[in-house]
């Protein structure tokens, strides 16, 4: 064999190799426990695809009595029969929910008060990234008011059941993003200064403020609330995107992530793991506790955006 083709046979094995490793390191930590979950009653928000999905077959095959809840009814029943077939289990259901649309969530929690009398888990899990600055129904920017605004009166619309289940836990999907840039008071909504990752990173902050200053509120309750970053997973949380430096960084990175089952692992934890049944206020990455940035640990920077939001979804008016 030439020296050419030893040196091409060589550098193939070193990329593969290198890619090998790399997709081992991105696999992060994993829940292995054989966890049952019979008889307890599941919401997932954006079930239809990536980790969504993945929780919503994984907590099936423990038991789980699971509600997929999603925009799109097509993809939203499509991914129930999906489920249904992967998991063995039938009893797996889907509801309409728009987190986009405040009209659409205070329906959805109606139509699950009627469904249901008790919701022993609720995984804030749906969530979106954006190129170009769009509005929602109400008027917010689109990762505030879907990933942030959304699921913030979803969960206090349905805290009732979660408290008639107690000890019951709660879920909140966010992001090592919240590391990328600070929490602007003065500009939640990005209209001064718009950029689709200072957005959608600004999200993710709230959304551990969120769950930090819930779990203050709900103390006493045997209600916990943890949130955590998945990692890179290969999903189809990027919308509309072109082919800019940053779309081709960020493409790269993601076929590089973790499946959306390995990505999936940390919420499972939170979700189902005998040992966190007391844990609250935590933000976990590869299944364990990990640290935040500043601003996402800030408690007065907590409050002031629960008053915010409360304001923004006319909460007290409920």
């Amino acid at each position: 064999m030439s020296c050419f083709c030893c040196n091409f046979v060589y550098l193939g094995i070193g990329v593969v190799a290198i890619y090998y490793l790399l997709k081992r390191y991105a696999r992060g930590g994993q829940y292995t426990k054989n966890t049952t979950i019979d008889n307890k009653v599941v919401i997932i928000t954006g079930a239809n695809a990536g980790i969504g999905k993945a929780n919503a077959i994984d907590l099936a095959k423990r038991g789980g009595k699971i509600y997929i809840a999603c925009r799109d009814k097509t993809r939203g029943e499509n991914a129930l029969n999906d489920i249904r077939k992967q998991s063995g289990s039938d009893k797996v259901y889907f509801l309409p929910l728009d987190l986009a649309s405040l009209k659409s969530i205070r329906e959805f929690s109606n139509k699950f008060h009627q469904l249901e009398n008790k919701l022993d888990i609720l995984i804030n899990n749906a969530g979106l990234l954006c190129h170009n600055r769009s509005l929602t129904e109400d008027g917010f920017e689109m990762h505030m008011g879907v990933n942030h605004l959304g699921h913030f009166l979803l969960t206090n619309l349905l805290l009732d059941l979660l408290k008639a289940a107690a000890p019951s836990r709660i879920v909140v999907v966010s992001s090592r993003a919240n590391e990328m840039h600070r929490f602007d008071k003065d500009d939640i909504m990005t209209e001064k200064n718009y950029s689709a990752f200072k957005a959608y990173a600004m999200s993710k902050i709230a959304n551990i403020l969120f769950s930090k200053e819930l779990a203050e509120r709900l103390k006493g309750t045997k209600v916990t609330v943890n949130s955590c970053h998945p990692g890179v997973v290969q999903t189809e949380i990027v919308k509309g995107w072109s082919f800019s430096l940053m779309d081709i960084i960020s493409y790269i990175f993601m076929k590089f992530g973790k499946t959306p089952m390995e990505g999936a692992q940390t919420q499972i934890r939170l979700a189902v793991d005998p040992e966190l049944e007391t844990v609250t206020g935590k933000y976990f990455s590869d299944c364990n506790v990990s640290k935040t940035s500043p601003d996402a640990d800030d408690s007065e920077i907590a409050k002031w955006l629960w008053m915010k939001s409360s304001e923004l979804v006319k909460l007290n008016k409920e």
